[in-house]
């Protein structure tokens, strides 16, 4: 198995990040299109996290999506303390591919809640679909 002070970097130099972690690190915060994702190594795993909203009061309303989306990606869904985060894992002994493809899909889904979340708030995403226009913007 992979030593924990190596698992972080293994994974910031399989997608590419600019930054390092220092040596002996078990947690390391990304800051990708201005949000920040946690990257965690815990029990032979590697953790990403993002934090979506600290307004608990949206989690009934996000829950509606959870069933539909664990058939569509594997991110999870959760509550704590701090708010409604997602989070998703890989083994620590993953290959570079494979944290790769974990980093892309788990962006993925953060883009997808974020969405919701931002829709719940009245901002500009929309989550019914129905009746509506869709607007691609550059």
């Amino acid at each position: 198995m992979n030593g924990v002070k190596t698992v972080l970097a293994q994974f910031l130099a399989a997608i590419g990040y600019p930054d390092r972690a220092s040596e002996g690190a078990l947690s390391f915060t990304l800051l990708v299109d201005g949000f920040e994702i946690v990257a965690s190594v815990e029990g032979g795993a590697l953790r990403l996290t993002c934090s979506l909203t600290s307004d608990v009061a949206l989690l009934p309303r996000l829950a509606e999506y959870a069933a539909g989306r664990m058939l569509r990606e594997d991110a999870i869904l959760s509550w704590g303390s701090e708010g409604v985060f997602l989070w998703q894992e890989a083994s620590a002994d993953a290959s570079a591919v494979a944290f790769r493809r974990l980093f892309e899909s788990f962006l993925d889904s953060c883009d997808w809640w974020r969405a919701r979340v931002d829709a719940l708030r009245g901002g500009e995403a929309s989550v019914s679909g129905e009746n509506e226009m869709m607007m691609i913007r550059p």
